[in-house]
């Protein structure tokens, strides 16, 4: 219907309505065509999940950007520098290879600010109250950014300098179809992991070197725990198991055993030994008081001259 104004002053239909459906068509057409022509050099060059990790950085306001800006550095660190001994230095000397490895656990820690760099180590550290939900699962998603980003980045490396490409820890599901054996390993060696920090890092002073001394020791007992649990790789981290996976294959996997042993059975293992750790030292697990122990105080009260109890 013709208005007012289109009655006192006639105007033709494209200068009333100068924005039809077809004047907006090929201008959209062209973007989106370069949108896709970005999209499409861009994807295959950006793992799977990686978008989402990074975008789980700023939950919070971004509350816990340090945190994840440790797990995500420390983790790419930490792959470049343990996973290149035996591969980069010390092909033909084990001594060689396991020193180097000691020196890349610390320097990792180090140089990016002491993160866990584990999922199954954040989930423990969740249960014992040391962080909250949200830090912990932002630690997590920086973890799991650090190593869809590293593999690639090494194998660049390697490709450039002629180096063996790095490898990573696989499931294998020839005769262990469901991840039991597999699994149970891994549950076995994150608990004594567990210990591992715990004892060195809450238990133990050295004194003046005690940072250099625990982290070389801590350095020592991963190496162990490798070498003596190799049923799943070995990884003993929930991250290192799937990032090398979506590297190595392209995609997530598809296997249950893969998820029950790198997963299921690391969380397993994190969470038993923090109830074990409460049982012994006291605090709280999930926020909730244990109904036993702390059996650190009551050796401590056992100890005391009996004098100095009744005082």
């Amino acid at each position: 219907p013709a208005s007012p104004t289109n009655i006192i002053f006639p105007l033709p239909p494209h200068v009333l309505y100068p924005f039809t459906p077809s004047s907006f068509l090929p201008s959209t057409m062209v973007l989106l065509s370069i949108l896709s022509s970005i999209y499409q050099q861009v994807a295959p060059l950006v793992p799977p999940g990686l978008a989402a990790c990074l975008a789980s950085a700023f939950v919070a306001d971004g509350k816990y950007l340090p945190a994840f800006r440790h797990e995500f550095i420390g983790t790419i660190i930490m792959i470049g520098l343990t996973f290149s001994p035996g591969k980069w230095i010390g092909q033909d000397s084990l001594a060689i290879a396991w020193a180097v490895h000691a020196c890349g656990v610390v320097a990792a820690d180090k140089l990016s600010g002491g993160p866990h760099v584990n999922p199954a180590v954040t989930a423990s550290m969740f249960a014992l109250g040391k962080c909250s939900y949200t830090e912990g699962f932002v630690r997590i998603m920086g973890s799991m950014a650090g190593g869809l980003v590293a593999f690639p980045l090494f194998k660049v490396f390697a490709d450039q300098f002629g180096l063996t490409p790095l490898g990573g820890p696989e499931f294998d599901a020839k005769d262990d179809e469901e991840g039991i054996a597999a699994g149970f390993s891994e549950f076995c060696a994150m608990v004594l992991l567990m210990f591992l920090i715990y004892t060195l890092n809450w238990e133990l002073n050295f004194g003046k070197f005690h940072y250099w001394i625990k982290q070389t020791l801590t350095a020592v007992g991963i190496r162990y725990l490798i070498e003596t649990f190799p049923l799943a790789g070995p990884a003993i981290n929930p991250m290192l198991g799937t990032t090398w996976y979506i590297f190595a294959y392209g995609g997530f996997p598809d296997h249950l055993g893969h998820y029950f042993t790198y997963w299921v059975s690391s969380f397993l293992g994190a969470i038993f030994a923090s109830y074990l750790y409460a049982i012994y030292a006291g605090g709280t697990v999930f926020g909730k008081t244990l109904p036993v122990g702390p059996m650190k105080g009551e050796a401590k009260a056992e100890a005391a001259p009996e004098s100095k109890k009744k005082k």
